[in-house]
């Protein structure tokens, strides 16, 4: 099949989406020109499920992603029939996966994505292969021809990245360097499109009529639209942007916004490219820019609509009527490719040195087709590869994958065991000895030692985190790992032969536990306590702490003193005001500890005007 052909195979199914769109949109204007106005009823019913549907799924730990899914299965052709076409919504809906990578653009300065070539063009690489290997098999072992089996597990390796990017950020991830390698394997599917796309015209029946120069045509046009939008990027984008900020009109800023974002996007579509990778580059390229987090704020709120109705039309895109008639394929097929995919990409995690749980928890937010395969299948149907019954089922195949994949993560969360705490390089605690007991060795407990220690104090310090154990011994620091809130580890520390025991722990439940067994085992020995807030420092209080702190009382007064000092306040006045704050402070505390949080109110300063007072 020629470059030319292949274009117009393109043209053909673009003009088939935008005339379903235009179709649609038509039918809902006209049966709303009858009733005199536009027709919101598509539109309520849309969010009314996302709305519905996703608060309640996340109650049940079920995850967004799922709710939307089931939410467009519900309302669409194979459901209660409210929509009659759910592929032009999800073409559409694609828009969200576009903003996704340009947001996610926007995060990865370019040096950042230098840093990471390794990643995408070895790791990415790798599994790219690894997979296409395993899963051609599943279509030779159920007896189809090479062609199609390799079209049909070349589409389940491409993986969506619209769930795996939405679990990443739901999991709060993406920042993180097992997120980073994901996002790098992602970006790889990415530009595999294009090659994958032209061994599918080369597949073809007649394929061999294709010249080399028609396939390095498609390549060559491929890398000079990406060359394009860098140039672009470089030299046109934040002069644009600077000079709309000097207008200061916000929606022009926002239409800007936008116009990047789909421009970039058309430009690689136009080059054979994906449409997320051009919204990637152009995030990134203006990752370094002044207006990067006004340029953030404005496509988020699209991105978010967007991306849930992607999942909504993705749930009524699944074919109820294919799956039933074909269900045992369909099973077969999916637990085939998604058992299979899981283990190449395990194997070339493992490969690539990750860390067992690293490559379980990858294998499984990884498993599913994505929505290029679409893409993939369309066009190995159209140049005759496969047939339109065979494009069904596996679309059918692709789809059933999207769904299960946010239960395979609500299993893989509920029964992987907890990561152990690595002890390399920690030791235990047993029969310490000092003159401080200092239990935590966060933010907090790091300021509290440095008088001490200033002091020529000696100080035994335990922590149950052993990564912070491992870093404060780069600093100079001998912490041993020990859970305080353990009366058999407070014995090890030394706590009955210290004579102070601070208690500097972030989780208030714990630091109370311990609070509580120190002044029941050790009567004798002073405790001081930080605190989270004024009830939690009551509790210390009632546990019988010598003293406690809550952790932001003095920097806060210290921060709304130097406010008063730049505001003019005379230093006499200062010290007046900020004494008579701390009196009030205590007094309100005392009638707390007896009489509960709502007491003492009175000497709280209120900006709300009293009763009986002029506003």
């Amino acid at each position: 099949m020629s470059a030319e052909a292949a274009s117009q195979v393109a043209s053909q199914v673009a003009s088939q989406v935008a005339g379903n769109i235009a179709s649609d949109l038509a039918n809902h204007a006209a049966e709303a020109a009858s009733h005199g106005g536009f027709d919101l009823v598509p539109a309520v019913v849309l969010l009314g499920a996302a709305v519905v549907a996703v608060p309640l799924f996340k109650r049940l730990g079920l995850g967004s992603v799922l709710g939307y899914l089931a939410a467009g299965l519900v309302i669409g052709p194979f459901g209660l029939g409210l929509f009659s076409n759910a592929q032009s919504i999800l073409h559409v809906a694609e828009l969200g996966v576009v903003m996704f990578l340009f947001i996610i653009g926007l995060e990865m300065q370019p040096s950042r994505l230098w840093a990471m070539r390794g990643e995408i063009f070895g790791l990415g690489l790798a599994q790219v292969l690894a997979c296409i290997a395993l899963l051609t098999l599943v279509g030779l072992a159920l007896g189809y021809p090479v062609p199609q089996s390799f079209v049909a597990g070349t589409g389940f390796v491409l993986t969506s990245t619209a769930i795996v990017m939405q679990m990443l950020e739901e999991r709060r991830a993406i920042g993180l360097p097992k997120g980073r390698r994901i996002v790098a394997i992602l970006l790889l599917e990415d530009l595999a499109i294009v090659p994958l796309l032209a061994l599918v015209a080369f597949l073809a029946p007649g394929g061999e009529n294709t010249t080399l120069a028609d396939r390095l045509t498609s390549v060559g046009i491929g890398l000079a639209s990406i060359l394009a939008l860098v140039l672009a990027g470089r030299y046109l984008l934040d002069p644009l942007f600077r000079l709309l900020g000097k207008a200061k009109a916000r929606e022009v800023m926002t239409a800007a916004a936008l116009f990047v974002v789909l421009g970039a996007a058309l430009a690689m579509q136009l080059g054979g490219l994906s449409m997320a990778m051009g919204a990637f580059l152009a995030g990134v390229l203006l990752s370094e820019s002044s207006f990067r987090h006004q340029l953030e704020a404005d496509i988020e709120p699209f991105r978010g609509i967007l991306l849930g109705l992607f999942f909504l039309g993705v749930g009524m895109a699944l074919d109820l009527a294919v799956i039933a008639q074909s269900w045992r394929l369909i099973a077969v097929s999916v637990i085939a490719y998604m058992v299979l995919k899981m283990i190449g990409i395990y194997a070339i995690a493992r490969l690539f040195r990750a860390s067992n749980r690293e490559a379980i928890e990858r294998a499984v937010l990884m498993a599913q087709g994505g929505e290029f395969a679409f893409v993939l299948y369309a066009s190995a149907s159209a140049v005759g590869i496969i047939d339109a019954r065979a494009n069904a089922l596996l679309t059918a195949t692709i789809i059933v994958s999207m769904a299960l994949t946010p239960i395979l993560i609500v299993l893989h969360d509920r029964l992987m065991p907890k990561p152990a705490p690595s002890m390399e390089g920690v030791e235990a605690v047993e029969d310490l000895s000092a003159s401080v007991l200092l239990i935590g060795f966060g933010r907090f407990g790091q300021i509290v030692s440095q008088p001490l220690l200033g002091n020529a104090c000696s100080v035994s310090i335990i922590e149950t985190n052993t990564d912070a154990i491992r870093d404060a011994r780069d600093f100079g620091f001998k912490v041993y790992y020990g859970d305080g809130a353990r009366l058999d580890i407070l014995h090890a520390a030394g706590a009955g032969t210290a004579r102070l025991i601070i208690i500097a722990l972030n989780d208030r439940e714990a630091s109370l536990k311990v609070a509580e067994l120190a002044k029941a085992e050790f009567p004798l020995v002073p405790v001081l306590a930080r605190a989270a807030d004024r009830e939690h420092a009551i509790a210390l209080i009632h546990a019988g702490v010598e003293f406690q702190i809550r952790e932001t009382f003095e920097s806060a007064l210290m921060l709304g003193e130097k406010a008063l000092e730049l505001m003019g306040v005379s230093e006499e006045e200062r010290t007046h005001v900020m004494e008579d704050v701390r009196r009030r402070d205590g007094e309100r505390l005392a009638l707390e500890e007896t009489e509960g949080l709502y007491a003492g109110r009175e000497l709280i300063h209120g900006n709300a005007p009293h009763p009986g007072t002029p506003a």
